[in-house]
């Protein structure tokens, strides 16, 4: 046998050696036992082993949902430190962005011209100042500015600032009236919706703090769970809670209150009465009684407090003049201030209706029902 005949013999033998090899090491690694050679010349990559899955993450089951509580006015307990009251400027919102957009067109025209006067009215009408106050106050600033030459922009800001300082301060002291030794009672008077139970509560607290023993009149019979709602509020600032029946008659709750401030030695009676519609005479009238009943003790009543929602602006106005003329009232408390950009109605009253707004609400918290001071209402507009 020729040389080249038994190499190729071998050769053949050898490529019939290494299919078997590699058939042979296919059926085992399809089996388990061995992996595949890397091909000549290859680079070897190590096989990542498996994955382990991950194991199921916990089902929490949701509670059943139930109905969502109704919202109450964060009122501190007796027992808990009142934080510290805000600054009125920060809570004016969109009354100052308001002015603040008005001062600085204003500012920016530098000297005092028509449209300076005009862009003043605007705004002040917008803030639901009222026509006949606006017309006032711009008839006095322009006099002021005739009289001391105010050409430029900043001076007659400046001017405008004292004229509505000087408006406000016309009304007189804003202090609320109690004397100690003697009964001191506060009726609450104002329509349905404008926070009249939830301001006695911050007031109750206040008063609570400084040194008063309270007691809560619910004289409310008529609104469904009004004395329960006060009833809540007594319980956290610590007050003696006088009610009736549903439907009883409110003088007999407010007559019973005075008593019970007297055996317990309280000496100041907050009194809630019921929302009710200004435009309603026999209402107006019970409004009437229950002042007859308080003035029976002579000296007692010290305070008729009208509620009103700064947020009806002009319309206020209008709930302003019915309640002063049934029961005499001596103060406004003015709540959601911080929500509204009609806050000029605080001019509007004062100017038109000689009340003094006494306190304002500026939030939720008993420490944002703040006593009001002209002079920071008017810097947080126009500053």
């Amino acid at each position: 046998m020729s040389p080249a005949i038994v190499v190729a013999l071998i050769a053949l033998l050898a490529v019939a050696l290494v299919a078997l090899g590699l058939g042979l090491s296919r059926r085992a690694q399809r089996r388990g036992e061995v992996a595949p050679p890397p091909p000549s010349g290859a680079v070897a990559v190590e096989q990542a082993e498996p994955e382990t899955p991950a194991p199921p993450a916990p089902v929490v089951e949701a509670p059943e949902p139930g109905p969502a509580p109704a919202p109450v006015a964060e009122v501190p307990t007796a027992l808990e430190e009142a934080p510290a009251p805000p600054r009125l400027r920060d809570r004016l919102g969109k009354t100052r962005a308001a002015f603040a957009r008005s001062i600085a067109a204003v500012r920016g025209r530098g000297g005092v011209d028509d449209e300076t006067w005009d862009e003043l009215e605007e705004t002040l009408l917008l803030a639901d100042v009222g026509l006949p106050t606006t017309t006032r106050v711009l008839d006095d600033l322009r006099e002021r500015a005739r009289q001391e030459k105010i050409t430029d922009a900043d001076a007659l800001v400046g001017a405008l600032r004292t004229e509505l300082v000087a408006l406000l301060d016309e009304t007189g002291d804003r202090a609320l009236l109690s004397h100690a030794g003697e009964p001191n009672v506060w009726m609450f008077v104002g329509v349905n919706g404008v926070g009249k139970t939830t301001t006695i509560a911050k007031v109750a607290q206040h008063e609570s703090s400084e040194g008063h023993r309270i007691v809560l009149a619910a004289a409310d019979t008529f609104r469904a769970a009004a004395a329960e709602q006060l009833a809540l509020w007594a319980d956290r600032v610590g007050a003696e809670l006088v009610r009736g029946q549903e439907g009883a008659d409110p003088g007999s709750v407010v007559f019973d209150a005075m008593s019970a401030a007297t055996g317990r030695g309280a000496d100041l009676v907050l009194v809630d009465t019921a929302g009710r519609l200004h435009t309603k005479v026999n209402l107006m009238n019970e409004l009437e009684k229950l002042r007859r009943i308080v003035e029976r003790t002579p000296g007692a009543l010290k305070e008729v407090l009208l509620v009103l929602d700064a947020t009806t602006g002009q319309n206020g106005l209008s709930q302003a003049r019915e309640f002063a003329d049934a029961v005499d009232v001596t103060g406004v408390v003015l709540t959601k201030l911080d929500g509204t950009a009609k806050g000029g109605i605080v001019l509007a009253i004062e100017a038109e209706l000689h009340i003094p707004v006494k306190l304002v609400g500026v939030g939720e918290s008993a420490a944002d029902l703040l006593p009001f001071e002209p002079e920071n209402f008017v810097d947080a507009l126009l500053e």
